[in-house]
C-alpha cells in the first residue's frame, strides 16, 4: 500500500538527479608567465599583476557561494586561492596532486630556450597528450594522478548538489596544464581528442557539471572554458 500524501518516499529521493558544479581556477600571473618561461613544477610567486587578478576573480567567484576551496600546494595556485578564502571565509585545503605537470629537464627554461635544443618538441607536447618532455609528465599522467581528487569529493560531500543551494560549486585552484587534463579526463574524452582544449588564461576558470544520481558517478559536462571575472563583471579592473 502506498503512503499518504504526507509520506516521505526515500526510493524518489534516491533517484532525483543533482548536478554538481565544479569550478577549476588557474592561478594568477607570475613572472615567469610573463617572461614565456616553462614552470612546472617549480614553486613561483605571484607577480604584482598577479595579486590583482587573485583579488577580482575571487571578488566574482564569491558570489557563487563556494562549498570548498582546494588547491595545488604551490604558492602561485595557493595564494590565488586564498584570496578567494578571504572574500568567503572559507578555508583553503592543499592537495599534491594538484600541482602543475612536471616538466622535467624544461622547467625553468623560456620557450625559445626549449625550442633550441628541441626542434618542434613543444609542438608534438601540444598535439599528442600521451607525450612528455624528457624526465616529465605527459598529461595523461598527470589526469590520472588530479581526476581521483574530485571522485573522493564526490563521495566526502553528499552535499554537493543538493541543499539549500544545490548550485554552490567546489573550486579546485591549479595550473593550466592540470586544468586541461583533467577536464578532459572527467569528461571522458579519447585521448587523441584531449589538444583541443587550448591555453586558460591566468586566473581563468573552467566550469563542469556532473550530472546523474546520488550513489553513482556522475557524467560530467563541459559548461564554461576560459571565463574571467572581466567576462563576469566588466566593472573589475
Amino acid at each position: 500500500m502506498s503512503g499518504g500524501p504526507d509520506s516521505h518516499d526515500t526510493s524518489v529521493e534516491r533517484l532525483t538527479p543533482v548536478a554538481r558544479r565544479l569550478l577549476l581556477l588557474r592561478h594568477g600571473q607570475t613572472e615567469y608567465n610573463a617572461g614565456s618561461r616553462m614552470q612546472g613544477q617549480l614553486d613561483t610567486d605571484l607577480s604584482e599583476l598577479g595579486v590583482r587578478q587573485a583579488a577580482a576573480a575571487a571578488t566574482v567567484l564569491a558570489k557563487r557561494s563556494p562549498l570548498l576551496i582546494r588547491s595545488s600546494d604551490l604558492r602561485r595556485a595557493h595564494d590565488t586561492a586564498l584570496a578567494l578564502g578571504a572574500e568567503t571565509g572559507l578555508p583553503v585545503t592543499t592537495d599534491v596532486r594538484l600541482r602543475e605537470t612536471h616538466l622535467g629537464d624544461w622547467q625553468g627554461m623560456t620557450h625559445w630556450e626549449v625550442d633550441a635544443i628541441a626542434p618542434g618538441a613543444r609542438r608534438i607536447w601540444r598535439d599528442d597528450a600521451t607525450w612528455g618532455p624528457p624526465g616529465g609528465e605527459t598529461r595523461v599522467d598527470v589526469a590520472r594522478r588530479a581526476v581521483p581528487v574530485v571522485t573522493e569529493l564526490i563521495d566526502a560531500l553528499p552535499e554537493w548538489g543538493t541543499g539549500d543551494n544545490p548550485d554552490a560549486p567546489v573550486v579546485l585552484v591549479a595550473h593550466g596544464g592540470t586544468i586541461a587534463a583533467m577536464t578532459a579526463g572527467l569528461l571522458d574524452l579519447p585521448v587523441t581528442s584531449w589538444p583541443v582544449f587550448g591555453g586558460l588564461a591566468n586566473t581563468s576558470w573552467v566550469q563542469l557539471s556532473g550530472h546523474g544520481v546520488p550513489g553513482e558517478a556522475p557524467r560530467w559536462r563541459l559548461d564554461v572554458w576560459n571565463a574571467s571575472a572581466e567576462d563576469a563583471d566588466p566593472g573589475v579592473q
